[in-house]
């Protein structure tokens, strides 16, 4: 039942972000404050994302260089950061709790589903398990280097999404402001 629900949650998602975006950008009520602290919270999270993505080489080893020696699932904690970035500069409660809703049904199950995949795919997964966070990052990195940060598998990952993504809301935010 849980694997179930994991793989329609990663099916469902990405079109449920887009219905998500018109409920956000109906129910937010930024002020130019929000904005700018929004915008700025934005950041860290995209950097998280950005250097995670160029780390990262799915499906063919198991990731702990980077961001991944502190955290098992960095893209996700770059993807809270910016929700939280997103939930300021909309100053809404009903998003906020939107968010946590969509989080705890969706993406939690996704992580599951996720995990349970790289038990199998990787033996050294397990000792990567228990020694390093699903989500909030440890103090100390863990393993040894293993790879460099790689431009060209953040191109590849089309990471640079999330930037325009960001751009173009905080941009219809604005408008909205003005309007």
């Amino acid at each position: 039942m849980v694997s179930t629900w994991s793989r329609v949650a990663r099916r469902i998602r990405v079109p449920l972000g887009f219905i998500f975006a018109v409920f956000y950008v109906w129910l937010a009520r930024p002020t130019k404050t929000s904005l700018v602290i929004g915008g700025l919270v934005l950041i860290p999270g995209l950097v998280l994302r950005g250097l995670a993505s160029g780390h990262v080489q799915k499906d063919k080893q198991l990731t702990i260089s980077g961001p991944y020696a502190y955290t098992r699932n960095p893209l996700y904690l770059g993807s809270l950061v910016l929700a939280g970035g997103f939930a300021i500069a909309a100053r809404s409660w009903w998003i906020v709790a939107m968010m946590l809703l969509m989080f705890a049904l969706i993406y939690i199950p996704v992580i599951a589903g996720e995990e349970r995949y790289l038990r199998q795919a990787f033996p050294e997964y397990d000792d990567y398990m228990r020694n390093v966070p699903r989500l909030f990052p440890r103090f100390s990195p863990y393993g040894g280097a293993q790879s460099a940060y790689s431009s060209a598998r953040y191109w590849k990952h089309r990471e640079y999404q999330a930037s325009i993504g960001c751009a173009v809301v905080l941009a219809i935010l604005a408008m909205k402001l003005v309007w």
